[in-house]
């Protein structure tokens, strides 16, 4: 049978290329790569790497990603030791109508029992189940950490405040998403972000960005990321003017593409929507490195003030959006496996004006 690995090997032993030239390629280690032709799958950490590594493997090569995934499943299947039902030895044919005999008498007398407790207590359920249908939604207290997940009509979100609790009703999935709020119904579209002033004091508390909703379907509700505007802004400090490169100081050869200028720097943001599951990596401002393997439908929000880093396994997987100064800019999506290492960042051009741009880096 043919076997994902020597398809690997064969098609890069064709191209002519070292594993440690793809390495560097594609980032994946050397290490993985081995394993990947080796068809040795404890080598990694988890399933969705394996599969995520070996996607981008396949399509560096430019061989049938489709194909080579579903011999490395049908492997996987053969490997898998078969259900205990399928070893068990068979039971004497004559206890099978005896179990059935007793369990039908049992049935019948059970049933018979509770047929008689139903209809004593039928008022009781009825009342019982016109109490459930009232409270038939979900509520969700906002706080320092934003809400991320999926919403459906009549759900509650509670905000607090000085005045007390304010309450908001979902009121609209299907077509576009919509809050019932003390200041009125609003909108927000897909793919959209809009501060919303819910108490009609004209100062902004909640900022509502919409990933996912459904055309005709409103049992699917509403994929929504919400946080607070006073939580928001206090996560993220001002940019520090002194980290923002000059953008006579970057390499001539580095490429960039400018996102927006101002005449200021402010805190931005770069929602990621999941469109295929991948390895993603990304540095806020300097701090600490976070990785995951992302599956598709997933979203995350990052927030910084200066810049973000970005390593992704697979750019046509995701879509990315850089939300800044209430303004939404939709970036393009790259081609299937191309792995992204990038920066976005502001920087301070000749003129004294300051810009989001996206730099390559190594």
């Amino acid at each position: 049978m043919e076997s994902y690995g020597e398809i690997l090997r064969k098609a890069r032993e064709n191209k002519g290329i070292e594993i440690e030239t793809i390495a560097r390629e594609i980032s994946i280690t050397q290490e993985y790569l081995n394993a990947l032709e080796n068809e040795d799958s404890d080598v990694f950490p988890g399933e969705p790497y394996l599969v995520g590594f070996l996607q981008n493997y396949a399509d560096f090569l430019e061989v049938d990603t489709k194909h080579v995934l579903n011999l490395y499943h049908a492997k996987k299947l053969q490997e898998t030791p078969p259900p205990l039902e399928l070893t068990k030895r068979e039971k004497p044919r004559f206890l099978i109508p005896l179990l059935v005999t007793v369990c039908v008498l049992l049935i019948a007398g059970t049933g018979v029992f509770i047929g008689f407790f139903v209809k004593t207590k039928m008022s009781d359920s009825e009342n019982e189940k016109l109490l459930a249908q009232g409270n038939d939604f979900k509520k969700y207290e906002l706080g320092e950490k934003p809400f991320s997940g999926r919403l459906y009509k009549s759900d509650q979100l509670i905000v607090g405040s000085d005045k007390g609790n304010i309450f908001l009703t979902v009121a609209e999935t299907e077509g576009i998403f919509a809050l019932e709020t003390p200041a009125g119904v609003q909108y927000v579209e897909l793919s959209e972000e809009l501060e919303m002033d819910v108490d009609g004091n004209s100062i902004p508390e909640l900022i509502v960005y919409v990933s996912d909703v459904s055309q005709k379907n409103v049992d699917r509700g509403a994929e929504v990321t919400i946080r607070l505007k006073s939580a928001a802004s206090a996560a993220v400090a001002s940019p520090d003017e002194n980290q923002i490169p000059n953008a006579e100081d970057l390499p001539k050869e580095q490429q960039r593409t400018e996102i927006f200028s101002d005449t200021r720097a402010y805190p931005f943001t770069v929602n990621v929507t999941f469109r295929a599951g991948c390895l993603f990596r990304y540095r806020p401002d300097r701090k600490e490195t976070v990785e995951d393997y992302l599956a598709s439908g997933e979203i995350l929000s990052m927030t910084a003030s200066n810049g973000i880093r970005m390593w992704i396994s697979n750019g046509n997987a995701v879509k990315l959006q850089v939300v800044a100064n209430s303004k939404t800019y939709d970036l393009p999506v790259a081609r299937a496996g191309e792995v992204i290492a990038q920066d976005i960042k502001w920087i301070k051009d000749t003129d004294g004006s300051y810009k989001v741009v996206i730099v390559d880096v190594d």
